[in-house]
Formats: structure tokens, sequence, C-alpha cells
């Protein structure tokens, strides 16, 4: 175990998080419009499981719940190209899990949405991530061969 971090994450209250760094997921070109944030924790409220929340280390104001899209009844055909598997060293499309981050739309009287054209793609093989951006959200889940 590396040595372990201490962040505080104020919006959910937390202060003195301890945090193992072989435990991030590092995003080689971070989240889109957030691309300073490489570094980021996984973790999910205890009790639960359906929302996750990927955390910035590199900065604790930064934070988003992520959901598997099959519990948005959503599915994917994403096929990534040389590039991306390149990005996050992805061998096998057994490695890689495919979220979306989820937000509150005030402009529609607070109603969940999702962003499903930029899904998060995590190899948690090697803990790497990126967001990939969809020109179009297919109707089937399907993983090309990397």
């Amino acid at each position: 175990m590396g040595d372990t971090m201490k962040i505080d994450i104020e919006r959910l209250g937390l202060k003195n998080v301890a945090i193992d760094p072989e435990t991030l997921f590092s995003f080689p070109e971070g989240i889109a419009g957030f691309e300073h944030c490489r570094r980021f924790k996984l973790f999910h409220e205890e009790g639960k499981s359906t929302v996750f929340w990927l955390q910035s280390v590199d900065d604790t104001d930064v934070m988003f719940p992520i959901v598997a899209p099959e519990a948005l009844d959503i599915e994917y055909q994403i096929e990534l190209s040389d590039a991306d598997c390149q990005l996050i060293a992805l061998q096998d499309s057994q490695d890689v899990v495919v979220a979306v981050i989820v937000y509150r739309n005030e402009a529609e009287g607070g109603n969940i949405r999702a962003n499903t054209r930029s899904p998060v793609i995590l190899n948690l093989k090697n803990r790497m991530g990126m967001q990939k951006v969809l020109q179009d959200v297919h109707p089937t889940l399907l993983y090309r061969a990397c």
C-alpha cells in the first residue's frame, strides 16, 4: 500500500478522508471542462451502490456522480479507436466498464439527467480512464477488441 493521502470532501461533509494513491484512477486527458483534474478516486456511499462518485484529488471541489448506463436503461454501442485504447492502455475489452455522469437539471424542475453523449470509460485492470465523446448513441452495447 502506498503512502495514504487525505482529502476533504466538502460536498458530502467529510473531512480527512484517507485515500490510498494506488487506488486512484488516472485520466490522462482529464474530464471535459476539467482537464486539470487527472487523478480520481471512485467510491460510493454506504448502502447506496447504484450511484458512484468520481472524486478528483487534484481539485477536491470537483466530483461527478456516475452510474452504470444499465441502471438508467441505457445501452451503448461504443467503438474505441486504437488511440482510445492506447490512451487507457486497454488490451482486453473484459477489463473495461462504462459509466455516465448524472446531474440535476434545475431548468427542468430538478429532474435527474445523464450525459449520454460523453460516457466515462474505465479500465479496471490498470485504473486508467477517459471520457469518450460520442457522435451517436446506439441502442446496444458492443465493445471492439482493442
